[in-house]
């Protein structure tokens, strides 16, 4: 079974930086692709960025040269750096995971979820 776990959302000023991170169960991060999801209430789980075993990395437009995923698999943690926030970023973030190297932005396609991390920019 695998277990996620956020932390590091709060609140920030435009133009500030976080960084998100999710504690994983076992050795997810050397078997899944691991993402980061964010979702406002009323609209659908929107897919971040993703990073698979093999460190390939995506993002969606939005998040391109502000965000960055990244993970450490000595300590099983996942990251997300956040510069330049703006307050469209304003969201709940998710850690999710899927075992195997086939990686997407689709929240269907990740069974295993972790609680979110509220991240407020005003």
């Amino acid at each position: 079974h695998v277990q996620l776990v956020e932390s590091g959302g709060g609140l920030v000023q435009p133009g500030g930086s976080l960084r998100l991170s999710c504690a994983a169960s076992g050795n997810t991060l050397t078997s899944s692709c691991m993402a980061w999801f964010r979702q406002v209430p009323g609209k659908e789980r929107e897919g971040v960025a993703t990073i698979n075993s093999a460190e390939f990395i995506s993002y969606v437009d939005s998040v391109k040269g502000r965000f960055t995923i990244s993970k450490d698999n000595a300590k099983n943690t996942l990251y997300l750096q956040m510069n330049s926030l703006k307050p469209e970023d304003t969201a709940m973030y998710y850690c999710a995971a899927r075992l195997g190297a086939y990686c997407s932005l689709r929240s269907s396609d990740f069974p295993y979820w972790g609680q979110g991390t509220q991240v407020t920019v005003s």
